[in-house]
């Protein structure tokens, strides 16, 4: 296989697994380099992932569990060694994109770990525990993003870390309801009891006002987490600065379906749809170009 054909077989796992509005705004010239890291990065949360059609808090027997593990392990040593995969079309697209945009090694294996902790860990003690999941899980992909587009000041990096730990935030409390089904919580344990929640409550899809007191502080903290990292948006070039801005404006969006359904995602997972898509394009175009009037403003 060639390098046209293993980025072609890249592409065509990222067209059949990708949503909107996942690199609708990618450079034509950097797409199939996305396409690679998407494949590398879906194929792994797969492996994490697979057999989760398990029963509520069901738990996989020791075997499944080391399969799953084995095969995250190979897809590491992949990773860290290209001669033991020069016929893996995803790595062989992938080690060519590391080389040509000299990406940290360490941002795939962060990956790796995270995708690791989903199959051995269910369970967190506290807010660091769940911000060092987020580091893992959420973070690689903002930077590696800005590391293709040679974007990264620390300014643009640290930003890029806040909105992807919000993004992912936002997602564990969207999905909490999804989570359970696949034995994951990740409310905080020390949180929970803070708060007088306990899991035999959620397992049950009980709604109570503690839940939703717990639930707005979640909430609360991760649209702080999304304000530190809005000033990304205005450091960027066209057309990341849009594509940033629109993950931006889904990401709080999603908190704000959260609020309008009183915070009680034990009952319905809100969604971002396609009607939302006006609304996200007007509010990012918005402030792209009352950002770009002020600084000329002040030139003058």
């Amino acid at each position: 296989m060639n390098l046209t054909e293993a980025y072609s077989y890249c592409k065509h796992i990222a067209s059949h697994y990708e949503n909107f509005p996942v690199g609708l705004l990618v450079a034509k010239n950097l797409a199939p380099h996305v396409h690679a890291i998407y494949a590398f990065s879906r194929i792994a949360d797969d492996y994490a992932d697979e057999g989760y059609s398990l029963k509520e808090k069901e738990r996989e027997d020791e075997q499944k569990r080391k399969k799953r593990l084995d095969s995250l392990e190979t897809w590491r040593a992949y990773l860290l060694d290209p001669k033991l995969c020069a016929k893996n079309p995803v790595f062989l697209a992938l080690h060519d994109t590391i080389e040509k945009f000299q990406l940290p090694l360490n941002l795939f294996t962060d990956l790796l770990d995270a995708f690791k902790q989903d199959v051995l860990k269910d369970r967190y003690e506290n807010f660091e525990e769940v911000l060092n999941y987020c580091k893992k899980s959420a973070n690689p992909i903002g930077r590696l993003v800005l590391y293709l587009h040679r974007q990264t000041t620390d300014l643009q990096l640290l930003s890029s870390d806040c909105i992807c730990t919000a993004l992912q935030l936002a997602n564990f409390w969207q999905d909490i309801s999804i989570d359970l089904k696949k034995n994951r919580i990740y409310l905080p344990k020390d949180e929970m009891e803070q708060y007088k929640v306990n899991e035999a409550e959620l397992f049950a899809r009980h709604f109570s006002s503690n839940f939703r007191d717990l639930l707005s502080f979640q909430v609360k903290r991760t649209e702080e987490l999304f304000d530190k990292g809005k000033v990304l948006i205005d450091t960027l070039g066209w057309p990341l600065k849009l594509e940033i801005a629109l993950t931006w404006y889904g990401g709080k969006t999603i908190l704000d379906k959260i609020k309008k359904i009183n915070y009680n995602t034990l009952a319905s997972r809100p969604k971002l749809g396609y009607k939302d898509i006006p609304s996200l394009l007007f509010k990012s175009l918005r402030r792209i170009y009352r950002k770009r009037a002020n600084q000329e403003i002040a030139f003058f």
